[in-house]
């Protein structure tokens, strides 16, 4: 279950230290966490731990029972309070055999360091926010989860949010997260409210953009040319004979990565001397039934495209299950791309063609800068990762409709062309 606090201002969960994306209960509000000066409930190996820790000299004592310090764990454990201290809180600086210790005296204990209050002498919360379009979205989960795990392994919990392509959603819960305290945050995308950077800025909040790198060098970011990534496998398509394209696509508006894509598609076209018609570009939101009613418009056009890039698996898919009902075969009469190399499309019959995007090496990335931006070590600020197409049996050349012919292009100026004439 996610721990997620929900309004109209957005949403945002906790992923604990436990390495599970999903803390284990509910939280009541971030405000509470302000409030209480506890922070959330984790899940560690199946075992709910509050996280409380041992009452401050001179702080009033409640009436419940007394709960274990860190000296309680240190002396069961057989170790100075200050390796409890780095073992829990910078395990790479402990060996392996001393932390398993400290983690197994802490659980008999049930023990967890009260982070508010070590943030207060820290002035670090050990939090890091994530915000990301949608929680629905496989791929944002596959990068979010490597950020969670190399952020794990330096002591470090997540906070995520999504903002649902709404760029001003975006920026109050980022209010939001700086106001209880978040270290540093992780966006996708280079589409932002420029209030947002001033806001960082003001509080001295560290950030790095992810799944695209800023052309100007603005803001440090780690991602790929989505730009590049779709133009090449255009390219592949051209190469093979076709002529009429389509494209399926989300939403521009706030998207930034949607618009390089369609840009990448346009310009090997024009690269080759062909067009991308308007009635032949669909915009849907991401789902495999939205990308199947945009390929059944496609297929409804009086001269179908005989070969249709999708900016992403799901899209392309969701084509190809249209065709399927459609009785138009795959690749004989429409070749189909993607983008993201995904086992949604891989798994397909015939396999998807696709771009193989940096998933997974983006979230470390983005977790690696973010520490090393906190610790004060040195730092790379722009970081682009390659592409590659992965070549499956969606594609192949147009069928030939009689010896000698080719798929009609748009930019045919006469309708009845005959080669074989």
């Amino acid at each position: 279950m996610r721990a997620t606090h929900q309004d109209r201002q957005g949403s945002f969960g906790v992923a604990g230290i436990g390495g599970n994306l999903n803390a284990s209960s509910r939280l009541q509000g971030m405000q509470s966490i302000a409030s209480s000066a506890v922070a959330p409930t984790i899940s560690q190996h199946g075992t709910h731990h509050e996280m409380t820790g041992p009452l401050e000299s001179g702080s009033p004592v409640d009436e419940s029972p007394l709960r274990s310090g860190g000296r309680d764990v240190a002396r069961l454990a057989g170790v100075s309070t200050a390796t409890v201290s780095r073992a829990l809180n910078t395990p790479d600086r402990v060996d392996p055999e001393t932390r398993r210790r400290v983690l197994e005296a802490a659980a008999k204990l049930r023990y967890v360091p009260h982070g508010a209050a070590r943030s207060l002498r820290s002035h670090r919360s050990k939090m890091i926010g994530a915000v990301v379009p949608s929680f629905d979205y496989a791929l944002y989960a596959r990068t979010t989860s490597a950020l969670q795990q190399r952020l794990d392994q330096r002591g470090y919990s997540l906070v995520l949010a999504e903002q649902h392509y709404d760029l001003d959603a975006e920026l109050r819960v980022a209010r939001q997260l700086v106001q209880h305290g978040v270290d540093a945050f992780v966006f996708v995308g280079l589409d932002h409210d420029p209030a947002l950077f001033a806001l960082l800025e003001d509080y001295g909040r560290p950030y790095v953009l992810t799944w695209g790198i800023d052309p100007l060098y603005r803001h440090p970011s780690i991602g790929f040319d989505n730009q590049s990534a779709t133009a090449e496998i255009t390219r592949h398509l051209v190469s093979l004979g076709h002529t009429r394209f389509g494209l399926i696509s989300a939403p521009v508006a706030g998207n930034d990565r949607a618009r390089a894509r369609g840009a990448g598609v346009r310009q090997a076209l024009a690269e080759a001397g062909l067009l991308l018609p308007p009635q032949c570009v669909q915009h849907a939101p991401i789902s495999l039934l939205a990308a199947e009613q945009a390929m059944q418009r496609l297929l409804a056009l009086p001269e179908p495209p005989g070969a249709v890039v999708a900016t992403n698996d799901v899209f392309a898919v969701g084509a190809m299950i249209a065709c399927r009902r459609a009785g138009v075969r795959i690749p004989q009469d429409v070749s189909i791309t993607g983008v993201d190399n995904t086992d949604l499309g891989a798994t397909q019959t015939p396999g998807l063609t696709s771009i193989r995007t940096p998933i997974v090496e983006i979230g470390h990335a983005a977790a690696a800068q973010i520490i090393a931006r906190l610790d004060g070590l040195p730092w790379e600020p722009f970081q682009a990762f390659p592409v590659e197409v992965v070549h499956r049996g969606s594609t192949a050349p147009p069928a030939a409709r009689a010896p000698g012919s080719r798929e009609r292009s748009p930019t045919d100026l006469d309708t009845d062309h005959n080669p074989g004439r």
